[in-house]
């Protein structure tokens, strides 16, 4: 196989280039984007689709204290030598990212704030030296940089610094701000949003509200916030989310650029499955995959050339947004995700405008951070001919990888419900051997629970362990026991007494009853009490439990 030096985790494209990482060529967007004429250009994406990496490889090109003809050598931009001429390490260009303003409490997301803008302070110290700049500047700027400049110093840091760099370099700035909504994600989901909304509404309006010392801005986030909060002063504003066709294959792979990947690594024979676990987001009527997983499985392959596909891109978004849904309680919401991870599309109104803050005011708004932050995308089924209204989208789970986020979280939500409710008489009933009872109450249950992976059998083996969980029971779900593998075992060594349950999935013309029968005679048949006896268990109680979607019967109760 090839050895790829694939750029894992490396979002800096000098050092991409430097060290002659694989690189998946994207600088034909500078061309694009010079293409419009723009004063402040706001480009939003799910994480991990390559915004970071984009808004250094701008960094790069348009640097004015750099020589950077090297590394973008033999890339597609440095075909225009026109656009190279004009742009290329012509222009002053202040970078910021604001993707570690992530603190718990304002305070401390505000002394983050100030550090980053001291390093950026920092980068730039021939501002503090400079004959050109206004003296009162630099005596701010020798604050801002020691990271004691006042609450209105920081507020207009951006400001100060780019009339600075004006002053110096006799051309106006290019503003490169990336995440620039982090903080106020943060911000929301740890109770300071208004405070930090009104620090970032300063922050990055003034830097581009009638600013003569910008040139243009590009600034990336994950969602559009409402023009009123941030941009507002913002002369030709320009918006491009996942909904717009320009600039849509320059975020995620392409289905050519994978394959090229693929098969450069040696792995193209992985293709079916690196297409169905990270494929499937749909950017401006192109379907794209997120960088971040493809690069991961590959370096996986490289250790195991046998390796499944895993899921990576969970431990770098906001899973509890999914949480935000589950805990509304709504039928209306349960029922539609039942339907998504059953892999049906739902029709939704998806608001590109939000504010973090109201983010669970309504159904609409989730369903849209939902569509906007990667955790469902537009699609269109064969099966719906009527014109959509509005702003109606059609949507559906992207792929493998997110449909398992969505069922690990809804499995965390039922355990965490199920461990927070009474369930002593629930118990009670297990124990008492009352079948009649348990039908009822289990299925009851079963009802309000969201299902997921279509009702498949390990959905109901997940469902019977965590009706029995946190409760000081030692529950056990495929254990070897006796001549086979039983489903659940309960033990309660308090009372030497133990649970034995074989579950059933059945189809629409099976017979419920037929395969609680079937599943006592297993338990029986294979022993599934022996080891329980041994272990010193006198009291063993064993159940058959059939199920068909949210039908449920249980039967048993009897002693081994």
């Amino acid at each position: 196989m090839a050895n790829l030096n694939l750029p894992y985790g490396i979002d800096n494209f000098e050092k991409i280039r430097i060290n002659h990482c694989y690189y998946i060529d994207k600088t034909e967007f500078i061309k694009e984007l010079l293409t419009e004429t723009f004063d402040v250009n706001l480009i939003t994406r799910p994480r991990r689709f390559g915004k970071t990496l984009t808004i250094s490889m701008l960094a790069e090109f348009f640097d004015i204290r750099k020589d950077t003809r090297a590394i973008f050598s033999g890339l597609a931009i440095s075909e225009n030598p026109d656009i190279c001429n004009q742009w290329q390490n012509k222009w002053p260009v202040l970078y910021l990212t604001l993707k570690d303003i992530n603190g718990r409490n304002f305070q401390k997301a505000y002394g983050l704030l100030k550090n980053e803008i001291s390093k950026l302070c920092k980068e730039h110290p021939c501002l503090g030296k400079s004959t050109l700049v206004d003296p009162d500047d630099q005596t701010i700027f020798l604050r801002l940089k020691a990271g004691t400049g006042s609450d209105i110093e920081v507020q207009c840091a951006l400001d100060t610094l780019m009339r600075m760099m004006k002053a110096h370099y006799g051309k106006p700035v290019i503003l490169l701000i990336d995440e620039y909504d982090v903080p106020l994600a943060k911000a929301s989901d740890n109770g300071y949003y208004d405070d930090m909304l009104d620090i970032i509404r300063t922050f990055l309006g003034m830097a581009w509200k009638s600013n003569p010392s910008l040139k243009f801005a590009v600034v990336t986030g994950c969602l559009r916030i409402a023009k009123e909060s941030i941009f507002t002063g913002a002369n030709n504003f320009i918006s491009n989310s996942i909904f717009n066709e320009h600039y849509n294959r320059f975020f995620g792979f392409t289905q050519h650029e994978v394959e090229k990947l693929l098969n450069d690594a040696g792995y193209i024979h992985h293709l079916d499955d690196t297409r169905r676990w990270y494929d499937g987001y749909r950017f401006g009527g192109m379907e794209v995959y997120c960088p971040w997983d493809v690069i991961n499985h590959i370096r996986a392959l490289t250790v195991n050339q046998n390796a499944r596909p895993g899921n990576y891109w969970k431990d770098t978004s906001h899973n509890q947004i999914i949480r935000r849904f589950i805990d509304k309680k709504s039928d209306s919401v349960n029922g539609k995700f039942e339907r998504l991870l059953a892999g049906e599309a739902i029709c939704e109104t998806i608001m590109e405008d939000l504010n973090y803050d109201n983010a669970n005011s309504s159904e609409t708004y989730l369903w849209s951070i939902l569509c906007l932050t990667g955790y469902l995308t537009e699609t269109f089924p064969a099966s719906s001919d009527a014109p959509l209204e509005g702003n109606a989208v059609w949507l559906r789970i992207p792929n493998e990888e997110v449909k398992t986020i969505f069922a690990d979280t809804i499995k965390v939500w039922f355990t965490a419900s199920i461990e927070a409710s009474d369930r002593r008489d629930l118990f009670k009933k297990w124990w008492d051997g009352d079948e009649k009872a348990l039908t009822k109450e289990v299925s009851d249950i079963l009802f309000d629970t969201i299902s997921y992976f279509d009702y498949k059998e390990d959905f109901y083996h997940a469902f019977l362990a965590g009706l029995f969980s946190g409760a000081g029971y030692e529950v056990k779900s495929n254990s070897e026991q006796g001549t086979g593998r039983a489903d659940i075992i309960v033990k309660e060594r308090r009372h030497r007494r133990a649970i034995v349950i074989e579950a059933k999935w059945i189809g629409k013309d099976s017979n419920l009853e037929k395969e609680c029968a079937k599943a006592l005679e297993q338990i029986r048949r294979k022993q599934y009490g022996r080891n329980l006896l041994m272990e010193g268990f006198t009291n063993i109680l064993s159940y058959g439990a059939a199920f068909f979607g949210k039908e449920c019967l249980i039967q048993g109760g009897r002693d081994q």
